[in-house]
């Protein structure tokens, strides 16, 4: 029978699907319980996101879909919960898709039937960000003003945000972080409902950002040239560090011993080191023209820059390209991430092609072409205990 919905209980999202809104009406009981958002069995999968859904049992385990074991990296304790297979018990039986934002709407692709199975209007999202516990998913819709949750059984209710140009969430999965460029500000949150609970002012307009190992804030402000550490528990600024004239930052990654931040600069056409404790740029590491989007590799020991027909790889623990291989067409891709066996990078090309590399040799494996120019690129769900938002930050 139905449960009835916890005190103080809250949901983003509206009641999805009008079997329950009928079987109220005449009387009918669910044969499964439904809860809201965040209640129920912590490991219990989620049938429909976006609304109250009933929890059911996993289903049977499929030698197709459990084949490959866990494995854990091997390069770093940062991300010793991310390696090949280790998908978290709440995403294990959601689909595997990968997300594309277009601008106007959010095409979902099926990457073993390799064909576009959905399209969800999503307004101007520029970004898609998984929530915390990756039970949904957030487009952040930069043209209106709003956050758009979106889960398999569609899209939610938006909820306006001044210029939503990043999503974040802190480690401890309490507090959601946007950053804003118009106000210059890291919004603070609720993660479920996206209430307004504070705002931190900072220096620059930020976008991209990771997390130091005590909780800091790290992020870029491209036009300023400037890197800002936010200490989130003290509501400010702590650190703020000036790149070398001409710096543009971008994304940011954090290595898998904690030490050093790596930060794509497209206009150098590398990625500067900055280290974790002394917050100075220590090095750079030239890899190719318009290196914009990171990504750690399932075992944690290498790092993938995307730039202007080029992929390069660095090795964490020699901090060195290692590898440079071409990427079709001339201009910079979006990145979104490693897939859960760690086979593949996922990547879109400006022309509406999105396609996955063989991480092992660089060789395209799949290409699928969806409407639109896309603008985000989200692989989902990936391995972790939990999602940190931006694209592809897992722990």
């Amino acid at each position: 029978m139905l449960r009835r919905r916890r005190r103080g209980a809250r949901t983003a999202l509206p009641l999805v699907g009008a079997l329950a809104v009928t079987a109220g009406a005449v009387g009918c009981e669910s044969p499964v319980p439904f809860h809201r958002p965040g209640e129920g069995r912590p490991d219990a999968p989620v049938v429909g996101l976006g609304g109250a859904a009933p929890y059911v049992g996993p289903r049977p385990p499929s030698p197709a879909r459990d084949a490959a074991p866990p494995v854990a990296p091997t390069g770093g304790r940062v991300y010793a919960a991310t390696g090949a297979g280790m998908l978290a018990p709440a995403a294990r039986d959601l689909p595997r898709r990968v997300y594309v934002g277009t601008g106007r709407a959010l095409h979902v692709v099926d990457p073993l039937r390799l064909r576009v199975v959905g399209r969800v209007p999503t307004g101007g999202a520029a970004r898609v960000v998984p929530s915390w516990d990756m039970r949904r998913l957030w487009a952040a819709d930069t043209r209106r003003g709003a956050l758009v949750p979106v889960g398999p059984g569609g899209r939610g209710r938006a909820v306006p945000v001044p210029d939503p140009a990043g999503l974040y969430f802190t480690p401890d999965g309490e507090l959601a972080l946007v950053l804003s460029r118009r106000p210059r500000r890291v919004g603070i949150r609720d993660p479920r409902t996206m209430a307004p609970r504070a705002a931190i002012p900072l220096p620059c307009a930020a976008r991209h950002a990771d997390f130091a190992p005590d909780g800091r804030l790290i992020a870029s402000c491209t036009a300023a040239g400037t890197l800002v550490a936010v200490d989130v528990a003290a509501r400010r600024v702590a650190r703020t560090l000036r790149l070398p004239a001409g710096a543009r930052p971008g994304d940011v990654r954090l290595a898998p011993d904690g030490r050093a931040f790596y930060v794509a600069d497209a206009a150098r056409g590398g990625v500067w080191l900055v280290d974790a404790a002394t917050f100075a740029a220590t090095g750079f590491l030239r890899t190719s023209p318009g290196a914009a989007g990171l990504a750690v590799s399932r075992d944690a020991r290498r790092l993938f820059v995307a730039g202007r027909g080029v992929l390069a790889a660095i090795d964490f623990r020699t901090r060195r390209v290692v590898a440079r291989r071409p990427l079709p067409g001339r201009a910079a891709p979006v990145l979104g991430g490693v897939s859960s066996d760690g086979s593949a990078l996922w990547l879109a090309a400006p022309s509406g092609v999105v396609y996955a590399l063989s991480t092992a040799s660089g060789r395209v494996l799949h290409r699928i072409r969806v409407n639109g120019r896309p603008t985000s690129l989200v692989v989902h769900p990936q391995p972790g205990r939990y999602s940190l938002g931006g694209t592809g930050l897992y722990r």
